[in-house]
């Protein structure tokens, strides 16, 4: 049994940011990981352009640097964006971790050029998007590419072996250590470690063991919406006025039929489509270069859904789309634009006759109308229809859909403005904790719980 300061449960941006911190003032952490070590995670379906495989871990979510590490490394510098961290930090505070934030990506490697700064160019955007029913959210943003978002983990990773930080991968927690109301330590597979602190921060790839922690301590929970849809691939100039000046518009409308409230998410201009395995289903995502680019730009279109009583699983539910979509073509689906509109099943001969060329080559041609509801399908049309007045071009019949894309979130845990749970000693952070939904947000999460640890050992450490 070996014993630390703190354990800390994944190794996303949340685990990463606490344990710089922690490490700083000579704190013994330990982080255990389910996935691998950066350099080990390797997916086969990106780097063969083939249908997902399914391996038992997969390399896209769950590894050093978490799911963000293969996202389009954006980092987006606004309270309104990416968590619910407003609900507990003042804004002074919140500032203030933020340009941290900003401060230390930048350190450690990211370009330095920060989109969204152009207000006269920006509120002409917002202008325009209005006259259509669509707001745009602006947000000051610093993007970093997949492949730079990998330099600057590598050296994220290098400064935490330098402090003499412990990094288990393949070794996923199994279970909590409980004393009368503390915690004590994390159980393994291998081993059982023991320490007067524990962060869980597994990220959304750890939603259901951190369900499963929460409901045997006893925990509460509240459920967090479930967004669906689709990701377009459509030619990179079509957007590029707005991608130049903002890099990721975002965009919400409200349909007309539904009053649903759809958006735009996770715009990767002169990017590319790739698959994303969440346990057993396979769902679709999107990456950006930085060195490399691609002659398309990909976005989602996502309907965001609240339950109410009696039913409190939206994560199931999503899933249970996301399995339809599987069980049709055991991929991704693709479709053209105007094969979806006109209620037609896309061949391959079709997807060959378009002007574009998708750039994910493990779809599979079908029909996206067969697992997307009929409700979704509708929100996703109306709002194409509004951005193709902003920026036309948007709904060409040409254009690729790929599906189904689900987000899901994590329930959000009860916890004080600490991050601290019922349990003492036993904080929370990060997107597994529900409480953040970004790379910015989620490492502020794990800022937090660090200074907070700090504050009780007495560290000397400026807050």
């Amino acid at each position: 049994m070996e014993k630390f300061d703190v354990i800390i449960i994944g190794a996303g941006p949340a685990g990463l940011f606490a344990a710089m911190e922690l490490a700083s003032q000579g704190v013994n952490v330990l982080i255990l990981e389910k996935g691998s070590d950066l350099t080990k995670r390797i997916c086969p379906a990106v780097e063969k352009r083939k249908a997902c495989i399914k391996c038992p871990v997969c390399s896209i979510t769950s590894g050093f640097g978490g799911a963000g590490a293969f996202s389009d490394g954006k980092i987006t510098l606004s309270k309104r964006i990416g968590g619910y961290l407003s609900e507990y930090l003042e804004e002074s505070i919140f500032e203030k971790y933020l340009k941290y934030v900003e401060e230390k990506f930048l350190e450690f490697g990211a370009p330095p050029r920060i989109f969204g700064t152009d207000t006269e160019k920006i509120e002409k955007i917002r202008y325009e998007a209005q006259k259509y029913h669509l707001e745009l959210v602006p947000s000051r943003l610093l993007h970093m590419g997949t492949d730079k978002g990998l330099e600057v983990l590598s050296n994220i990773k290098e400064s935490l072996m330098e402090k003499k930080v412990s990094i288990h991968f393949n070794e996923p927690a199994l279970d909590l250590v409980i004393g009368k109301s503390h915690v004590m330590g994390v159980k393994t597979p291998k081993n059982e470690y023991r320490s007067k602190y524990v962060i869980m921060a597994p990220g959304r790839a750890g939603s259901e063991w951190t369900k499963y922690i929460c409901k045997k301590l006893g925990i509460k929970t509240y459920t967090n919406p479930v967004d669906v849809g689709i990701r377009l691939e459509i030619p990179a100039e079509i957007l590029r006025p707005f991608t130049d000046i903002l890099y990721e518009p975002k965009i919400i409308y409200y349909s007309r039929n539904f009053d649903d409230r759809v958006r735009t998410f996770c715009v990767n201009p002169y990017g590319v489509v790739v698959p994303e395995l969440v346990d057993d289903i396979i769902s679709v995502n999107g990456h950006s270069y930085t060195y490399h680019h691609s002659e398309n730009t990909n976005l989602a279109i996502l309907v965001s859904t609240s339950f109410t009583e009696p039913f409190n699983d939206p994560v199931t539910y999503g899933k249970s789309i996301a399995r339809l979509a599987n069980l049709l073509t055991d991929s991704i689906i693709i479709q053209r634009l105007g094969d979806l509109f006109q209620g037609r099943r896309s061949t391959p001969e079709r997807i060959n006759r378009s002007p574009i060329k998708p750039t994910y080559e493990g779809a599979v041609p079908g029909d996206l109308s067969f697992a997307l509801p009929y409700r979704y399908l509708q929100d996703i049309a109306e709002m194409l229809k509004a951005l193709d007045k902003l920026a036309p071009g948007i709904a060409a019949p040409y254009n690729f859909v790929y599906g189904v894309e689900v987000k899901f979130y994590s329930a959000r845990l009860e916890l004080r403005k600490n991050f601290e749970t019922k349990i003492e000693n036993l904080f929370a952070a990060g997107d597994g904790a529900g409480i953040t939904r970004g790379l910015s947000q989620a490492s502020i999460s794990g800022l937090v719980v660090a200074k907070e640890i700090l504050k009780r050992e007495g560290s000397d450490y400026e807050n």
